[in-house]
């Protein structure tokens, strides 16, 4: 049997081999295609066209929202079981493909190959794990005879499908967090609207076919793309139960406000802190954060930002982070040596640049970088910058890292906490008690202790406090989500005991 969704994936994957234009498709109604106006992506590296796609029309939207909800019922009607198989199946075939699914993320958003081909690994772990969380799905028996007014009676819940999800995924990991938001959506038993980023379509709509081509029905997922007013208007829809958003904060508060009474999960934005003390292994520390701070160009909302290093050992560390960045190569993101590519676009490297250089003018060293070509952004380090810069205050989201000496523990603690931002953090000690005191204090969702904030296990809970969000993306916790529990009461019927009186003993 040859299903619609293996055509598709073929001809993406086959267009991106031989770099000819990927003519991706929307999915809609069990079926690939669409008429509305051509949507183009740039490559940044190559400065090229490299995808197209129809953008949805109001037609288009209101058809799968229509379908959306004659869909949910029927999905609602498939065993967890067969749910779980289609997704081992699904990790199984991103595995099988994971060389040429990497390419194409490499050619649409400049991810150097070794760090596209991590994401597509992370892919194929994702929906494994997807598929353990659908056999997972479970309910309780309530202790209800633990009271006087539940005696005699019994109560039961289970975690019913919340019917249908809208997944709009971001562009710096589209194929994971796509795995993560309708994998998970999936297991819970829902059908899925996705909005792809415009930065990669052909992603998107090859994580999509992947998925129908391991058996999922198409009355599970449609694909529509194009930019904000088609979020928004997917956002609004009634039909829409759950909406699951990672991106900005500002354009999360927009999808707050087009969703209103939803239930929403929301990974927003970070401006994440690694906090290197007196005693931690200061050669270690720099490679870690050379490394995870520039990854993927730092377009990551936990990539490392700012480091803040005790002053004792500021000097030291910042000399063999420098040295550590000097290592990394720069260049084309399809050659296996390069450790960093573009960024998404020339103005996020513009941003890059312009930050940097006000940095510099408020009195802060520029060690490297604060330059760019096209969208390449140089790797960019910037020593002592003021509390005020933007390189300390905003999210930059691209590649340049700050480092910062400080005296006191306590102190470091709160300059961490005056972002507006709290997603997660690194700690490089080995002092439990300054582990738990940061633990406890830290305003972020998530610390890392002996490694940057730029680390997550994909079936480990992951979201944010203040500005960064709520709600945690992880199978597990995101089907919690997706799901809404339904309980049932059974009157004058009861497990437990029924009696209200002790039995009286006989004379």
């Amino acid at each position: 049997m040859v299903f619609w969704g293996d055509v598709m994936l073929q001809d993406l994957l086959k267009a991106a081999d031989q770099n000819e234009v990927v003519e991706a498709l929307p999915y809609l109604s069990g079926s690939w295609g669409g008429e509305g106006p051509p949507l183009e992506r740039t490559g940044p590296y190559l400065r090229r066209t490299v995808s197209r796609v129809p953008t949805a029309t109001a037609g288009d939207i209101d058809t799968a929202v229509t379908l959306a909800g004659r869909y949910a019922r029927q999905m609602a009607d498939l065993a967890p079981a067969a749910r779980a198989d289609i997704l081992e199946a699904a990790a199984r075939g991103a595995t099988a493909q994971r060389d040429r699914l990497a390419r194409l993320l490499a050619l649409e958003l400049g991810k150097p190959l070794k760090d596209s081909r991590t994401e597509i690994d992370r892919v194929a772990s994702t929906f494994a794990v997807c598929a353990a969380e659908a056999r997972r799905v479970d309910g309780e028996n309530l202790p209800v005879a633990g009271w006087n007014t539940g005696i005699g009676n019994t109560a039961l819940t289970y975690r019913a499908p919340a019917g249908v999800a809208l997944a709009i995924t971001p562009f710096n990991a589209p194929a994971n967090l796509l795995a993560h938001k309708l994998g998970a959506s999936f297991a819970a038993g829902n059908t899925t609207l996705v909005k792809a980023p415009p930065q990669a379509p052909a992603t998107s709509a090859a994580v999509v076919a992947l998925l129908l081509d391991s058996g999922m029905p198409h009355q599970a997922v449609q694909l529509l793309h194009g930019g904000g007013e088609v979020g928004a208007a997917l956002c609004g829809a009634d039909a829409v139960s759950v909406i699951s958003f990672t991106g900005s904060a500002e354009t999360g508060a927009a999808v707050a406000r087009a969703a209103g009474a939803k239930r929403l999960a929301l990974e927003l934005g970070g401006n994440a802190a690694t906090v290197v003390c007196e005693d931690a292994d200061t050669a270690a520390a720099a490679k870690v954060c050379a490394r995870t701070g520039y990854s993927n160009s730092g377009q990551s909302c936990i990539s490392v930002q700012r480091v803040y290093v005790h002053r004792g050992r500021y000097e030291e560390f910042l000399d063999a982070f420098t040295a550590a960045v000097d290592d990394l190569v720069i260049g084309d993101p399809l050659l296996e040596t390069t450790d960093i590519g573009s960024m998404v676009d020339e103005n996020a490297a513009e941003r890059v640049v312009a930050w940097s250089e006000e940095a510099r003018r408020l009195g802060a060293r520029v060690i490297r970088g604060g330059t760019r070509d096209g969208a390449t952004a140089a790797p960019t380090i910037v020593a002592d910058p003021p509390p005020h810069a933007s390189v300390v205050v905003h999210e930059v989201f691209g590649a340049l890292v700050s480092v910062l000496p400080y005296d006191d523990f306590d102190t470091v603690i709160e300059q961490c906490n005056t972002s507006r931002y709290g997603l997660q953090a690194g700690l490089f000690t080995h002092d439990i008690t300054r582990i738990l005191t940061a633990w406890r204090r830290l305003e972020v969702g998530g610390l890392i202790v002996n490694g940057s904030s730029n680390f997550r296990l994909d079936h480990v809970p992951f979201g944010g406090v203040k500005d960064s969000g709520f709600g945690r993306e992880a199978p597990r916790w995101l089907i919690d989500d997706y799901t809404v529990v339904k309980t049932l009461m059974l009157r004058g019927l009861s497990v437990w005991g029924d009696s209200r009186e002790l039995p009286k003993e006989n004379p």
